[in-house]
């Protein structure tokens, strides 16, 4: 048998796939299995599709919004690419036997972006009073944060198809540039459920906007779901910040400039794109698989292509940087800079504040987890 699949057997595995998650999500409807409450606000946020949807900065945006507004905030990540943990024989029989892994605690960074995981670690590292936990289980990890922290509010990175915990909102991502992919289910394809179970979804971000209407793309959204508030928001470039020295440049530094860019993200080429607009010309550009952790080797090498085209500065992602080794200052001989980014929202700006003012309205007149329920 060859290494490729015949489209058939694509076939039958992705129906399959759906199937399986067909059948798991109505065990929940049915009770079969059970969600879990935990007593505190549980606020998912995800997408349909695989990667690439810019998730992690609206977590990030949304966190902080919550905290000003006086919630008590904990991020629940399932850590993905992170390093497993070493298993003791015992752990196997008793599932929550081992504690979440706490990325941060509100006032440390614990870990490192191997262990954690990037997103987990970049959240971490940019978020200060707000925990931050890994684990597959966030049921368990929900419970820890609550009865270690007393958090009111839990927030579940990546959870719109994670069942076991109840969700009170569910905010899902779709990205402008691809909303469905190639409108397949996974593996042929990048979608984990069908576009129709959007129904489910409280608030729509439609995400990298580029300023253009978004007519069809809205009258496919209202056609799953007629009442989800929609938000339209794009990636927003701040600052090139150095990924060694920590020194920040303004945007206006990559205007006529020859650079090479480096990444391993869904969509590298929404990136590269971004850099151009900011008048840089990229003249040579690397690409790795998402999540994909560099060695010293890779990224010498990068730095020596650079050499001999004579190129200003490399610029990457900020995911990337905190995926990159740590090199010596003379190794360094290309300056090397990550792109700061934040969520800014275009349209639905009162949809956004209504949301975070209710959730977070004083609860001697109404508490936000009765509000919800």
């Amino acid at each position: 048998m060859g290494s490729t699949w015949s489209s058939s057997a694509v076939t039958a595995f992705e129906h399959r796939c759906y199937a399986g998650f067909f059948t798991r999500f109505h065990s929940f409807t049915i009770g079969v299995f059970r969600e879990r409450a935990l007593g505190c606000l549980v606020i998912s946020i995800g997408n349909l599709t695989v990667g690439g949807t810019g998730k992690t900065p609206i977590v990030e945006k949304f966190a902080r919004a919550l905290q000003a507004g006086g919630r008590r905030v904990a991020i629940l990540t399932r850590g993905y690419k992170s390093v497993p943990r070493k298993r003791r024989w015992l752990s196997l029989l008793r599932r929550d036997s081992e504690p979440p892994r706490v990325v941060s605690d509100g006032k440390s960074l614990l870990l490192d972006s191997l262990i954690a995981g990037d997103e987990p670690y970049m959240l971490a590292h940019n978020l200060k009073n707000i925990i931050v936990l890994v684990d597959k289980d966030r049921v368990k990890s929900g419970r820890f944060a609550i009865d270690k922290w007393q958090v009111d509010t839990l927030l579940l990175d990546d959870g719109f198809q994670y069942l076991h915990l109840k969700h009170r909102l569910d905010m899902v991502l779709v990205d402008r540039q691809a909303p469905f992919g190639n409108e397949l289910l996974l593996p042929r394809g990048t979608l984990r459920e069908r576009p129709r179970n959007l129904r489910r979804a409280s608030y729509i971000f439609i995400t990298k906007n580029t300023g253009k209407p978004n007519f069809e793309l809205m009258r496919r959204i209202r056609r799953y779901n007629r009442t989800a508030e929609v938000i339209e928001c794009a990636h927003k470039p701040l600052h090139l910040q150095n990924v060694f020295t920590g020194e920040r440049l303004p945007l206006e530094a990559l205007g006529d400039t020859f650079i090479g860019s480096l990444c391993a993200i869904a969509a590298p080429e929404s990136f590269e794109a971004a850099l151009q607009k900011l008048g840089a010309h990229v003249d040579l550009a690397k690409r790795y698989i998402d999540h994909h952790y560099y060695t010293e080797a890779e990224l010498i090498s990068f730095i020596n292509r650079c050499i001999r085209r004579d190129l200003a500065m490399i610029v990457t992602t900020e995911k990337d940087s905190v995926r990159l080794p740590r090199l010596a200052e003379a190794e360094v001989k290309v300056p090397i800079y990550f792109l700061r980014v934040e969520i800014e929202i275009l349209s639905g700006h009162e949809s956004w504040e209504h949301c975070v003012a209710r959730i977070c309205k004083p609860k001697p007149m109404l508490s936000s987890e009765r509000f919800f329920a």
